[in-house]
């Protein structure tokens, strides 16, 4: 999946590929994962700034902040390191990314924002734009709202009053102030993410890292480059595919926080655990690897269901 970001503006192609969905082999939240290893800036929708599609925006970055991903190296925001140093830019996700939020819904945002300027509040927002309360929740949640003061549990909270305000009422609304909220916690602003736009910037499988410490990192298994070793890896599944030339032979994509991983699951094993492998949205796998021209594979031998929250796989396409 990574030679798409062999371009040399990385960030513009990804935006690119998100405007076109659905489209392609890869979820836009797979899209996003491996652009961020590989130095691309993504920023949250944002009542004020997106607009319907993604685009590109400036962005602060530190030229010296150089990640390394599979043998090559990226410049945060700014493209290959071999590249001149670019000023740093960023993909700002589109408002058609938020659930709720229809050709319809984005249309009045725009012109809002176009007529009378950005929004100062959010009972100005909600009094020139009508939006009902879905709509809000997910703006909320997706961090959308925090432009205006409002982080994404005072959001939630906020949005059945809010949802309350129409162009015809005077712009005040009743218990739009939260009580005192807990902050959420880096996992549950992931799992926001994941149910407002399908897309998150950070990956479930990093959130209990700490309870894997006999499975390789899918980074590592492509480090080791050795036929026959047995290992054990951790991901959610992207993809289950069964060619109709493969004979009754699977292929799944397996993802962590550090990349991607083939993993072949022969007919008489998938036989053995298919409830477990169908069903299951991450899974623990262990199998023999397979390396060869320079391409690593995973035999899967067992399978354990690893229970965290991610979006749907696409299978059988």
């Amino acid at each position: 999946m990574s030679a798409w970001l062999r371009y040399h503006y990385p960030s513009e192609y990804l935006a690119g590929l998100l405007n076109a969905q659905p489209m392609g082999f890869y979820s836009p939240n797979s899209l996003v994962q491996d652009a961020i290893k590989h130095g691309v800036v993504v920023l949250s929708p944002d009542i004020n700034l997106s607009w319907h599609d993604c685009t590109i925006e400036p962005v602060v970055a530190d030229p010296e902040d150089i990640l390394e991903y599979l043998g090559g190296t990226w410049r945060r925001g700014r493209g290959p390191v071999d590249d001149p140093v670019r000023p740093a830019v960023a993909v700002r996700l589109g408002l058609r990314y938020v659930r709720g939020l229809g050709e319809k819904e984005i249309k009045r945002i725009e012109a809002a924002r176009i007529l009378t300027g950005p929004f100062t509040s959010p009972e100005d927002l909600a009094h020139k734009t009508g939006l009902d309360a879905e709509a809000l929740e997910a703006l909320a949640a997706s961090a959308a709202l925090q432009s205006l003061g409002l982080d994404r549990r005072d959001g939630l909270w906020a949005a059945g009053a809010l949802a309350e305000l129409r162009a015809d009422r005077l712009p005040l609304a009743v218990g739009t102030e939260p009580p005192q909220l807990a902050e959420m916690s880096p996992e549950e602003e992931h799992r926001a993410e994941l149910w407002a736009t399908s897309i998150s910037t950070s990956h479930p499988v990093s959130f209990v890292r700490d309870q894997l410490d006999d499975c390789h990192t899918t980074a590592s298994v492509h480090e080791l480059r050795r036929t026959q070793a047995k290992i054990r890896v951790a991901g959610v599944v992207t993809h289950r595919q069964r060619p109709a030339t493969a004979k009754g032979v699977y292929f799944l994509n397996l993802e962590d926080e550090t990349g991607m991983l083939n993993v072949i699951v022969l007919p008489d094993v998938w036989a053995k655990h298919r409830n477990t492998v169908r069903r299951s949205p991450a899974l623990i796998i262990q199998g023999r690897l397979e390396h060869h021209d320079g391409v690593t594979n995973l035999i899967a031998h067992d399978f354990e269901p690893l229970s965290i929250q991610t979006v749907q796989s696409r299978d059988f396409r």
